[in-house]
């Protein structure tokens, strides 16, 4: 069975449903953002890159500890629907 991991597309539909769901119940963007840092160290640390986007995306986030809030956040606007 496919992950939403495969592909980078599925994957920030994947993303940007769950940003809609985390709004709808309640959350503000911090709640959001905190979440997000979680789920980035996670996929860090346990999942290998499967495509081109994920690597750079890692790379990324390896690359600056202090930035990581930051490119969560902007995950988040890039998946978020307007």
């Amino acid at each position: 069975m496919a992950s939403v991991l495969d592909d980078f597309s599925r994957w920030k539909e994947f993303l940007g449903n769950k940003v809609e769901q985390a709004h709808a119940v309640g959350m503000n963007d911090q709640q959001i953002a905190d979440v997000a840092v979680r789920m980035g160290e996670y996929l860090a640390n346990k999942v290998d890159p499967e495509n081109p986007q994920e690597r750079l995306l890692k790379q990324l986030w390896d690359t600056n500890p202090d930035q990581k809030e930051n490119l969560a956040r902007m995950m988040v606007n890039l998946v978020s629907k307007h």
